[in-house]
């Protein structure tokens, strides 16, 4: 049987299992499963939560499809919130999406497309802002407090 090698074995797609528990931030450019827990913040392309999963930290992705449990703020360009889904934290998105019986506590922000930009890697928060927003002069949106159950 041969045995791959590592430039065939690259995977675009990355897991954590369920019985796995991370504790610390992860900056993938991949894609990024979630079943297990994790403690610290969340870079990725697009990023798939299980719904028995626990994230503790903010999440900044492309793509994510929330359907565990969430405590940190979610910034991301397209945002679907899944029926089992809790969301405790501020949401940034371009689109939305939120099934019936999902949960978000906090805010959210709608951002236009083009207008997500990622801040330094260094800043813990994981937000992405509007570059308009450091023009001096320039309005700021306040964002709503909302937490919706649907």
């Amino acid at each position: 049987m041969a045995i791959p090698s590592s430039s065939a074995n690259s995977s675009t797609f990355s897991v954590i299992g369920a019985d796995v528990t991370v504790s610390g931030d992860i900056d993938a450019t991949v894609d990024l499963h979630v079943d297990g827990r994790v403690e610290g913040d969340i870079r990725c392309a697009t990023l798939v939560q299980g719904s028995n999963s626990m994230i503790k930290g903010g999440i900044s992705a492309e793509q994510a499809r929330i359907s565990g449990n969430v405590e940190g703020s979610i910034t991301a360009k397209e945002l679907i919130v899944e029926a089992s889904a809790k969301v405790v934290g501020d949401v940034t998105y371009e689109k939305l999406s939120i099934s019936p019986g999902g949960h978000v506590e906090g805010s959210f922000r709608h951002k236009s497309s083009g207008t997500l930009k990622k801040e330094d890697p260094q800043d813990p928060s994981l937000k992405l802002v509007d570059q308009q927003s450091k023009v001096p002069g320039s309005p700021s949106q306040e964002p709503a407090k909302v937490s919706t159950a649907i």
